[in-house]
């Protein structure tokens, strides 16, 4: 990846330790950004595909649900950084499937101070540097497609996602007087180790004989789309619901 158009920008990008957020993370970093890689995993405990990355990609241990971890992590990125002007919320926890039945309040609590609590206080943490960018603030929060598919088995994962949903539209419209942008952005079922821990092959394979295009989204693929919102081509975009899936989902 050869451009520039994220040159001078500082991202944010939170679950950056693999899957998804690696690729995000680096994405931003190959188009001009220097990114802060936020996951709850350490340096040490974070797993090595033997790629170093970007060296504009620089690492931070934050867990999103602490308040006073994500207000001294923020501070760290914007002093050691110079601002921030991207931040995508991609941090979260994934869902195997179990009978809305067996569903304790305890895990539909834990879903949502992840999928959900996690993304609020990290905008409320950045909101200063997102309104002082120069370059429009943009917070983009990686959703799920399962909130209009209703996936069975996952009505914590399903309604803390739904939850974010609604928070992105409400986003859109108390930071827009800043001309701050809020974004959802929906995967398809891409293989990432998340993932692959609750779906094999079969699934997957399903998942994607059902959509317009018959190949499998990468995690490059999704990546493309959060740095299309990042950019100068994403300013005047917000409170929308974007999916990159192939054309699994039609809305």
């Amino acid at each position: 990846m050869q451009s520039s158009r994220l040159e001078g920008r500082v991202a944010i990008v939170t679950g950056a330790a693999g899957g998804l957020g690696r690729a995000i993370a680096h994405r931003l970093a190959a188009e001009g950004a220097t990114v802060a890689a936020l996951d709850i995993a350490s340096d040490d405990s974070r797993p090595d595909d033997g790629s170093a990355g970007p060296t504009a990609v620089r690492s931070w241990t934050c867990d999103v649900t602490d308040p006073d971890a994500v207000s001294t992590t923020v501070e760290a990125v914007a002093t050691e950084l110079g601002g921030i002007d991207v931040l995508v919320n991609n941090a979260g926890l994934l869902s195997g499937r179990n009978s809305l039945l067996e569903a304790t309040p305890e895990e539909l609590h834990r879903f949502y101070d992840v999928n959900a609590v996690g993304p609020l206080l990290m905008v409320q943490a950045c909101f200063p540097h997102l309104k002082a960018s120069a370059h429009r603030g943009r917070v983009i929060n990686v959703a799920s497609r399962t909130f209009f598919t209703g996936a069975p088995g996952q009505i914590g994962y399903v309604a803390s996602k739904g939850a974010l949903i609604g928070m992105t539209r409400v986003m859109a419209r108390e930071l827009g007087e800043h001309r701050i942008t809020v974004n959802a952005v929906m995967p398809a079922q891409v293989a990432t180790p998340g993932t692959r821990a609750h779906s094999g092959d079969e699934v997957f394979a399903r998942t994607m004989s059902q959509q317009a295009i018959r190949e499998f989204v990468t995690p490059e693929d999704f990546a493309g789309l959060v740095a299309f919102l990042a950019s100068p081509d994403g300013a005047m975009i917000t409170g929308q619901t974007m999916v990159c899936d192939g054309g699994g989902l039609l809305h």
